[in-house]
């Protein structure tokens, strides 16, 4: 089996940003973007979706977080596109549903190279750790558009805010890590009936 494995790099006037991956991993992420919460956050994605994720950015956070957030997503996005390869073997459907206290969140992926995504986070204050919440959004629409996914991201309840995002996160890992699962009864196959994704 191909190692499942890709780095991108995106350098634009506004960012500059590496990103590694190994979808094979086991949940070690390395992350320094300037923005510690986004890094807790991007930590839940590897731990419980055990991939190796590394990400190094700086941007114009003199400005605000939005180019950076957005780029990251853009990048990681690329990275995994480039490392899951012809999707021959993968499930590629992956759902979760994840529990923080009184909060609960939903995602449900697809790696239908069709991007898109419904979003829907009530949010219970703007910011976390000084992060702008409404930034999540841009990190999902990046990563989606790239990656060539749909994604549903939902939070069901919650009243804490850091709770409400880390259910988002975790919820995320886990269902990416079922999407590129390889199932051994579909290996070399297309998971689609037109017979490419």
């Amino acid at each position: 089996m191909a190692e499942r494995k890709a780095s991108v790099k995106r350098n634009t006037l506004e960012t500059q940003i590496k990103v590694s991956v190994n979808l094979d991993g086991n949940g070690e992420g390395h992350f320094n973007t300037g923005l510690p919460f986004l890094d807790h956050m991007l930590d839940q994605v590897a731990r419980h979706g055990m991939i190796d994720i590394s990400i190094e950015a700086q941007g114009d956070l003199e400005i605000d977080a939005h180019h950076t957030v957005e780029d990251i997503g853009i990048t990681l996005g690329q990275a995994v596109l480039k490392a899951v390869g012809d999707k021959k073997g993968i499930r590629r459907y992956g759902h979760a549903y994840v529990p923080l206290d009184e909060a609960l969140s939903r995602v449900v992926i697809d790696f239908s190279g069709r991007p898109g995504v419904e979003y829907d986070v009530p949010f219970v204050r703007s910011t976390v750790g000084g992060f702008d919440v409404d930034l999540f959004y841009e990190f999902f629409q990046g990563f989606v558009n790239h990656a060539l996914v749909t994604l549903h991201v939902d939070n069901l309840r919650g009243h804490n805010a850091h709770h409400q995002a880390e259910t988002l996160f975790k919820a995320f890992g886990r269902a990416m890590r079922m999407a590129l699962e390889l199932d051994p009864r579909m290996m070399g196959m297309m998971p689609s009936t037109k017979g490419s994704l």
